[in-house]
């Protein structure tokens, strides 16, 4: 169970580091599996050539043009991330964090994919909400980060702004892509506060939907490779027609 202080630490700075959550042997399993479907290409792949974030490759058939960012569509790739998903403890500290006694869903079309940070032709993602991206009822949903291996500054962890999921932000500081917009004074300012998430092997990173966040390239001489799963109350549905409906969240903890 989650204590008084750190669920008032995820309320006031919209994200917790839990520590060694997650057995050894859990962790190399949900590895082999992606290492594996990495080294395959097993799809669905959103490779860094489609999304031409800095410093990825201008297109796939450029040097490095078949780099995966993303193997998406985790939990149905394999029984080890679903086993992930429905932990018992997992689901428990997820229902202090969003103070309900609701079931508790996951997004299938949010995250739910396993975050490859390659050498050489990984990308930087720039600082955004991922709530900017999503169409809820409700601007509150959490995600659950897991690291395969240690992550770090050096191979291009998050970064985040405490607190800044409790500001409201005008529009017109975000870019055409959504994220924040560079010589921006207050932006500047924002980006400022910024801390840097560095996480070992089993570590887990909660963080709020609105939570600004971003990362750096790889500049280490592995692919760090992260789970990471978005999760949300059962009264709270996404919104019928948009993106975060195109496919039936999945019930992973019911009272």
């Amino acid at each position: 169970m989650l204590t008084h202080s750190e669920i008032s630490n995820f309320n006031k700075h919209g994200f917790l580091i839990k520590r060694m959550y997650v057995a050894e042997s859990n962790l190399d399993e949900m590895l082999y599996v992606a290492t594996n479907h990495l080294e395959n290409h097993i799809n669905p792949i959103e490779y860094e050539a489609d999304l031409k974030y800095p410093g990825a490759p201008d297109s796939p058939d450029a040097p490095g043009g078949k780099t995966s960012r993303r193997l998406l569509q985790a939990y149905s790739r394999d029984h080890s991330f679903q086993r992930w998903v429905k932990n018992p403890t997992l689901g428990e500290n997820l229902r202090q964090l969003f103070a309900t006694k609701n079931d508790l869903l996951l997004s299938q079309c949010h995250h739910n994919c396993v975050m490859t940070k390659a050498k050489n032709y990984s990308s930087a993602t720039l600082w955004h909400q991922d709530n900017r991206y999503w169409s809820f009822e409700e601007e509150n949903l959490i995600s659950v980060w897991l690291a395969l291996g240690d992550e770090n500054k050096k191979n291009g962890c998050l970064y985040v702004i405490p607190g800044s999921h409790r500001l409201e932000i005008h529009p017109e500081r975000f870019n055409k892509a959504l994220f924040l917009k560079d010589n921006d004074m207050q932006n500047e300012l924002l980006i400022n506060n910024a801390e840097a998430v560095e996480l070992q092997k089993g570590d887990v990173l909660f963080f709020h939907s609105k939570l600004f966040h971003a990362a750096g390239r790889n500049n280490a001489s592995r692919t760090k490779l992260s789970v990471v799963f978005t999760f949300h109350e059962s009264g709270n549905n996404p919104i019928k027609g948009t993106r975060s409906a195109r496919q039936s969240s999945i019930l992973i903890n019911k009272l």
